[in-house]
């Protein structure tokens, strides 16, 4: 038996083996057995080139063009070609192939069809499923199918344990120019029995900036339930120049002191939102005035923070019967 070779790799393989030379080079370097009888490869030229050290069995019915480990775009096409042909990646593994800057999975995350049953390998999850998914499946470039980026996002996100993170996850896709809040709003319409399914869609509203007065809204929803003073909200005050300033949320206590405070929509994630509030908040800041902010998320999932410190700074509590009169 000849030497093996320290690594030879898919462009060395395509030269020998010219029938699947473009697959060499698209699936980098993966290959099915399937896919190399469809391509006339027989399966005694496929077995010289493993016994000659070249080529190495990867998976029962998949082998790579190389003698050394795979990487890890090499093991998501190993992933999609053991699962069979109606495999995708899916969840992390579809977030990282589409691109979203994220702390890697280093599990390989393939979705396929309920019923169909894969043979486990090391470093890889496969998931069964009855949502009709293959309508989300896109495929391109040098990476093996996937399920869209809008669906891996929400899968991903529907079986995180921190919601936060969760809702951190769906704001790092529309942050990083990958899609839209829309577009998200979009998907989770269509996967069904979608898991925090109702708290992703309000999020995806305040990433979208569209939902900054209902964020609002929830802060006297949230004050009366734990009795405390609903605020006046949007409230006019002039600041040091004489300028008209609008207070999201407001609160004037017993001994003269005004609280604020302001909540951060999808709008506010752009530097120059964020430079101007920094300029207002300047602006309203003053020896009778403390001013509060929050992120319209924070509302959303804790917002027993916010009441503490609310609560803190003095703002009044309320009987059970009491009703307020105020634009709350």
């Amino acid at each position: 038996m000849p030497d093996t070779p320290a690594h030879d790799g898919p462009r060395g393989s395509a030269s020998r083996v010219p029938e699947v030379a473009g697959l060499l080079v698209a699936q980098k370097g993966v290959l099915s057995r399937a896919q190399l009888r469809e391509h006339g490869v027989s399966h005694g030229r496929v077995q010289h080139e493993i016994a000659v050290g070249r080529w190495t069995v990867v998976a029962p019915g998949v082998v790579a063009a190389q003698n050394v480990p795979l990487s890890r775009q090499q093991t998501r096409w190993l992933g999609v070609l053991h699962a069979g042909a109606h495999a995708a990646l899916t969840h992390a593994s579809a977030c990282e192939s589409g691109g979203l800057s994220w702390t890697v999975d280093p599990t390989v995350h393939v979705l396929t069809p309920k019923g169909d049953l894969v043979e486990p390998l090391p470093g890889l999850r496969f998931h069964q499923t009855r949502r009709p998914y293959r309508g989300w499946v896109t495929a391109g470039g040098d990476e093996p199918p996937r399920i869209d980026l809008e669906h891996a996002v929400l899968l991903t996100s529907e079986r995180d344990r921190c919601l936060r993170r969760a809702v951190g996850r769906l704001a790092a896709a529309v942050q990083q120019g990958l899609t839209t809040a829309d577009r998200l709003l979009d998907a989770a319409m269509t996967i069904r029995k979608l898991r925090h399914g109702d708290l992703f869609r309000l999020a995806l509203g305040d990433i979208g900036g569209g939902a900054q007065s209902f964020a609002e809204i929830r802060v006297g929803v949230l004050c009366r339930a734990a009795g405390l003073q609903p605020p006046r909200r949007q409230v006019v005050r002039a600041d040091r120049d004489g300028r008209r300033r609008y207070l999201d949320c407001s609160w004037e206590l017993p001994d003269g002191r005004l609280v604020v405070l302001e909540v951060d929509g999808g709008f506010h994630r752009y530097v120059d939102s964020w430079w101007k509030d920094l300029k207002r908040e300047r602006s309203v800041v003053g020896w009778d005035r403390v001013v509060l902010r929050c992120a319209s998320v924070e509302l959303r999932l804790e917002p027993d923070g916010i009441l503490a410190d609310l609560r803190a700074l003095g703002v009044p509590r309320v009987h059970p019967g009491f009703v307020c009169d105020l634009p709350a």
